[in-house]
């Protein structure tokens, strides 16, 4: 049956412009609010139902892409359907204006509440804290990342907090999107990964939303507190939060959840857990909101999009605002972007890998205590693995843990690496450099740095960035400063590097424009900090590989996130080629080999892109949802799943060869934010596990696995 159009188009955006008379056999009684995509109306169904109906504004129901967009949002919706959210009760994506219906909550948004009543009391916080870990602990076990939780989408009802609008993409809603073209989501209750590594947005972003809510709940302000949504973009990711005012009772969970590293912050289950012990008094008391004081009006919930913005109460001291030049510099952060690093092989310097046994037979091993996947890398003949506080070096050929070192509490997840021919493990802002001998785990220098918010190894220097802009160059091997200074139309460098294959190795700082239709690309000697070329591309471009004296980049949508080609572009010649993609790929990531680019997309997608032909070669849907960067040899890809599996794929024909037995967490509901790639050395292929096993098999034999 073809779907009704019997919504009656509207003019502009004002909701008294739009009053349609029906969504499908839903009449539409009043307004409820206007938002950024749509207008939200109260209905009734044909059984008396009371229903919120969310009816797309007519400009957007126009524009292809955004159906997209709309039917993505309720799919997700339908997903999430349960105790903790609106159900989706109707919806027609494909109407004449794309419309969906949700039970009706007649309930405040949080934001409404702490603007009407002030900042909610121990007891109220702790239970909308427990409800609001139950409900993203639900959203994520469905595979979602909601990437908007805030106060005004959280909505007091009596059996409990609900968290409504799952609307991935909103083209009017984000302060930031006109001056960036690329930032989704509102800046006060964004994760700064969302500003720096938008593309590794993961379910850690939402407990750091979390964070940001519970401490609006609790003063009326957020932990990042400005005026300008620029400044509080510099804050989420440089600043350490405001929790003046927050029960100390709950300071320290809300803390943890406002970690800068995803890794650091705590799962939804945890939160729960936590908060068991928090209170003995814990129970599943209704969360009934404060009686309204006479003469105001009441609040409407819908189980849609509200527009309710946070309440400007006071509650705790404000903290002391920066000099205008930092002002600037946040300016300059948010219109640069960051982009992630995606190596082929494990490793900066992989050293010279023994060959592969011909009988090899495989291992697993747990080296640490605990569950979580392990990141590792090769070199000096050692696999150099970090998880949590500790790094540790293993036997490749049995396993065996030869070393182990702690390191700072709460250290970034990524692996450590042979760089000067020391082990240069993963390392938080504040912290002291520090190098270690991969023979024997000691220590070999150790140097304190002036304030940086970002670092990377580049062959054998350490780049270090400022919080000013400026960047250090630090001898990985020794320890001693090369040199300090500023990279030319950089004005806060992040770099990726690589090496070409006379062993040379470049740093490249990008940056992307305002509107997200060009980036400036710079080519830096990591040994001396001298520009060596300087470029200005068109398309929102992630440096992605350097082949044969060009360097490779991944074209991904400023708004939406989505690759839409691979581009090679030739310093020497100034030459660009760019390789569409049939169908756009979600959170890309990548590998090179000579000509072919190997892709893997979060719906499961594995694809190889020939830039000599220019052309796709094949395409292979995997399964996994949201595995890891692939790595390859040329022959072979391979991928790691979230529940511990690892693909091997031929490199040619794009079929799957072999897969391993899954390793999955203890706790099935777990989802992992994000998986460390694979390491390939010596014909071998080694993966860390969610279950924390780390495990190696034979590359070459996949069939076997």
């Amino acid at each position: 049956m073809a779907p009704q159009r019997n919504v009656r188009a509207g003019h502009g955006v004002d909701a008294e412009a739009e009053l349609p008379e029906y969504a499908g056999h839903h009449r539409l009684e009043s307004c409820l609010g206007s938002g950024g995509m749509g207008v939200v109306h109260l209905a009734t169904s044909t059984s008396g139902m009371r229903l919120a109906v969310k009816v797309v504004h007519a400009e957007f129901a126009r524009d292809p892409e955004f159906r997209g967009r709309f039917r993505q949002e309720v799919a997700a919706a339908r997903r999430v359907s349960g105790a903790f959210t609106a159900p989706v009760v109707d919806a027609d994506p494909d109407a004449e204006r794309p419309w969906m219906a949700t039970l009706f909550i007649d309930a405040p948004t949080l934001a409404e509440e702490v603007k009407r009543n002030g900042p909610l009391d121990a007891d109220r916080l702790r239970r909308l804290m427990a409800g609001l870990a139950e409900a993203l602990r639900d959203i994520h076990r469905v595979g979602v990342v909601h990437r908007d939780l805030k106060p005004g989408n959280v909505l007091l009802g009596e059996d409990g907090p609900k968290v409504i609008d799952f609307g991935i993409s909103r083209p009017s809603d984000s302060e930031l999107r006109t001056e960036t073209g690329k930032l989704i989501g509102t800046p006060p209750f964004m994760a700064p990964e969302q500003f720096r590594r938008p593309r590794e947005v993961g379910p850690a972003a939402d407990v750091f939303a979390l964070g940001s809510v519970m401490v609006h709940a609790a003063t009326g302000r957020g932990p990042f507190d400005s005026d300008s949504p620029y400044v509080v973009a510099y804050q989420v990711v440089h600043d350490e939060p405001d929790l003046t005012g927050v029960p100390s009772s709950l300071a320290g969970l809300v803390e943890r959840c406002l970690a800068k590293e995803p890794a650091d912050r705590p799962t939804p289950d945890e939160l729960m857990r936590r908060l068991r012990s928090v209170s003995a008094s814990y129970d599943t008391q209704a969360f009934v909101p404060a009686q309204r004081e006479a003469g105001e009006p009441d609040g409407t919930g819908a189980g849609a999009e509200r527009e309710g913005a946070p309440g400007a109460a006071g509650g705790g001291a404000r903290r002391v605002r920066r000099r205008a030049a930092v002002v600037a510099g946040a300016l300059c952060l948010v219109a640069v972007g960051v982009f992630g690093v995606v190596r082929a092989v494990g490793g900066e310097e992989p050293g010279t890998p023994r060959a592969a046994s011909v009988s090899f037979a495989g291992w697993a091993t747990a080296p640490a205590s605990g569950a979580g996947s392990t990141a590792c890398s090769f070199g000096a003949g050692r696999l150099l693995c970090g998880r949590g506080g500790e790094v540790f070096a293993l036997d490749p050929d049995t396993g065996g843990r030869l070393w182990r070192l702690p390191v700072a509490a709460g250290s970034r997840s990524g692996p450590p690496v042979l760089a000067g021919g020391l082990v240069q493990p993963a390392l938080n802002e504040g912290e002291a450099l520090t190098a270690y001998d991969p023979a024997s785990g000691e220590p070999a220098w150790r140097r304190t740095v002036p304030e940086h918010h970002a670092l990377h190894r580049a062959g054998g220097t350490l780049l270090l960035t400022g919080t000013d802009g400026e960047v250090t160059g630090v001898d990985s091997a020794s320890g001693d400063l090369l040199w300090s200074r500023r990279v030319p139309g950089q004005p806060m460098p992040y770099f990726a590097s690589f090496t070409a294959s006379g062993g040379e190795v470049t740093a490249y700082a990008s940056s992307v424009s305002a509107d997200g239709t060009g980036t400036r690309v710079t080519a830096v000697d990591p040994g001396t900090g001298e520009v060596r070329w300087d470029a200005e591309l068109a398309g929102s471009l992630e440096p992605l590989g350097a082949v044969d004296g060009s360097v490779l980049f991944l074209d991904t949508d400023a708004v939406y996130g989505e690759t839409r080609a691979v581009v090679r572009y030739t310093p020497a010649t100034e030459a660009v080629r760019r390789v569409a993609l049939s169908v756009p790929v979600a959170r890309a990531q990548a590998a090179v080999h000579e000509d072919t680019v190997y892709v893997t997309g979060a719906g499961g997608t594995l694809l190889a892109v020939d830039l000599a032909a220019g052309k796709r070669r094949w395409s292979l849907e995997t399964g996994v949802s949201r595995g890891s960067a692939p790595v390859t040899d040329g022959r072979r890809v391979y991928v790691a799943a979230p529940d511990g599996r690892l693909l091997g794929v031929d490199a040619r024909t794009g079929r799957l060869l072999g897969q391993t037995a899954p390793r999955p967490a203890a706790d099935a509901d777990r989802v992992t934010a994000a998986l460390p790639a694979p390491v390939l050395a010596g014909g071998r292929v080694y993966a860390g596990a969610p279950d924390g096993t780390v495990f190696a098999v034979d590359g070459r034999e996949p069939a076997g696995w």
